[in-house]
Formats: structure tokens, sequence, C-alpha cells
């Protein structure tokens, strides 16, 4: 993001225990040696902090989805949503976990496609088809 943060960012150095407590379960479970300013910028309210990682870290943990498609799907909502850091952020992660460029790019093909068709059925508001409906 080309603006500058709304807060200062909360170094590690100058973090008080319960953020490092969260640092280092950040740095432990993603087996790194640094924190990125997602979490630097959510530190200055250290119950946000915890929360939010650990919601993500169980959301974002293994299961019925694959890794690499949970960081896609990431991608592909971050995109919609504008959200230019995570944008980056997801789209790293997944190219860690193997998503070429060719995916990325059939990946945002699909977002664009089911943007514009999202917004002509809630334009124009057709009857959900029963053969669609759950039975």
């Amino acid at each position: 993001m080309t603006a500058k943060p709304l807060v200062p960012l909360v170094e590690y150095d100058a973090a008080p225990p319960a953020v490092r407590e969260v640092y280092d379960d950040i740095m432990r479970t993603r087996g790194t040696d640094w924190i990125n300013n997602f979490w630097k910028v959510l530190a200055h309210d250290p119950a946000l902090l915890k929360r939010t990682w650990e919601d993500i870290k169980a959301v974002m943990a293994p299961g019925a989805l694959d890794p690499l498609v949970k960081e896609m799907i990431y991608v592909a909502v971050s995109a919609t949503n504008g959200c230019e850091y995570c944008t980056y952020s997801h789209t790293a992660s997944a190219r860690a976990k193997g998503m070429t460029d060719a995916q990325l790019m059939e990946l945002m093909a699909v977002v664009g496609m089911a943007n514009e068709t999202n917004r002509l059925a809630n334009g124009l508001r057709p009857p959900v088809d029963q053969q669609f409906e759950p039975r």
C-alpha cells in the first residue's frame, strides 16, 4: 500500500509481552524469522491481534481444502475486495505453495468473470432455478 499506516508499526523489540507471545507463535507456525506489517499494526490492540491470529491459523490450517486452494481463494477475495496488501501477501503465500503464473492468470480471469456475472445477476434478479436449490 502506498499510503502510510494510520498507526505506527509495533516492532518486536518494542512489543509488550502479550504481543511478543503472538509474534513468536506466528514465526513458529510459519517457520519464519520476521513478522509482516499487517500484524505489526494490529499489535496496537493485543486482543485483536491474538483473536485475528488464532482465527486465521484455524481457518488456514490443513483441512478438507488443499493449502494452495485456500491461498488462491484468499487471493481471489482480496482482489475482489480491493485489498492491495492482502492480494500481495496471499499471492506470495500461494506462490510459495506452488502456484504458477499461469494459475494466477487463470485465477484472475475467473475472479473477473465471477464479478461480472455476479453484477449482472444482482442487477437483473433472475429467479434461482429449482435445480440449483439444495435438496
